[in-house]
């Protein structure tokens, strides 16, 4: 019988804390090329672009309503890492721009390293129990409530905030959003399996 190792507080700590930082840095490259993403981080830019508004704040409003689900539907260990991933990531967000300058970025390049950023942020914290909240959990809740499933929803929701980007954004800026957001999926498609990854 295989022995299913349990990660301690620190291994917590540690996956939080680098999936928060490799989120913010995602959205410091978006955020340096106007680009945008899916889910609650993409309706966050989305808003920050049309209103002038710090995507930090925006992002850490947004996931608010969503907290309740998350305790219904995961737990309150779940919304606790989540609530601190979210927070990290709206601080980070704030802090890290002074620190990271650009000279040269090509869109292209900058979509596929937010994607690679994004997607193994995004490992990081499923692996410790946590998410980064909003679309994700309304998905959830609904599979249980409908049995529309949960990838059909966010598959929706994301069309809609890449449909309400060509308001925005121009086609360019959205096509390359796009690629970043799909190599993002395929990151997480790709590497995520719970039969494979056993620690809790």
């Amino acid at each position: 019988m295989t022995n299913i190792a349990k990660h301690t507080l620190l291994d917590d700590a540690q996956g939080l804390i680098y999936g928060a930082s490799m989120a913010a840095f995602g959205v410091v490259i978006l955020s340096h090329l106007g680009l945008i993403t899916g889910q609650t981080a993409g309706l966050a830019l989305l808003i920050s672009y049309a209103t002038g508004w710090g995507f930090g704040p925006v992002f850490f409003a947004l996931n608010l309503p969503f907290y309740w689900l998350g305790y219904r539907r995961m737990g309150g260990a779940f919304v606790a890492k989540t609530f601190v991933a979210v927070g990290l990531v709206s601080a980070l967000s704030i802090l890290l721009p002074p620190f990271i300058r650009f000279d040269t970025l090509n869109p292209a390049v900058g979509a596929v390293l937010f994607g690679f950023a994004t997607g193994s942020a995004l490992l990081a914290l499923f692996r410790h129990g946590a998410s980064l909240g909003g679309i994700g959990i309304v998905a959830l809740w609904l599979q249980d409530k409908t049995g529309f499933r949960a990838g059909y929803t966010q598959a929706l929701v994301d069309g809609a905030i890449f449909a309400l980007a060509l308001f925005v954004l121009d086609l360019r800026l959205v096509a390359y959003s796009a690629m970043g957001a799909l190599v993002v999926n395929m990151v997480f498609a790709l590497n995520h399996s719970r039969d494979r990854y056993i620690a809790r």
